[in-house]
């Protein structure tokens, strides 16, 4: 279940922490992508901030993700949709993110997180 907290910046999460993740024993790969690298972020003067995201090594399912800055209490209803739809992150490296907009730092997130970030 996403939570929200509304703050400035605002503050979203789903699923494990990465610390939570490890301490399961889960094999992780972690992705982080700062809003600084987003271009709408830095157009809006909104640049503080990132996208965390977690997942199983071995079976690419979404563990977590975890954001702060702004619109993110918006956007988390994304990695709800991928959490419930196990998409993997294999999947979600495929989805379509439209350019210029915040929601482009949970793909970059997700690029870092299987070591082919397109921005850092």
């Amino acid at each position: 279940m996403p939570g929200c907290t509304y703050a400035r910046p605002q503050v979203a999460s789903l699923g494990l922490t990465e610390a939570a993740a490890r301490a399961a024993g889960r094999s992780i790969k972690v992705g982080k992508f700062a809003y600084q690298g987003n271009g709408k972020a830095l157009a809006s003067a909104e640049a503080e901030g990132f996208v965390k995201t977690i997942f199983d090594a071995e079976t690419g399912e979404l563990l977590g993700a975890h954001m702060v800055g702004a619109q993110v209490t918006e956007q988390i209803q994304g990695f709800g949709i991928a959490h419930h739809l196990e998409a993997t992150d294999e999947s979600l490296l495929s989805a379509i993110f439209a350019h210029p907009t915040l929601s482009e730092a949970m793909h970059e997130s997700i690029l870092a997180a299987v070591g082919r970030p397109l921005h850092q």
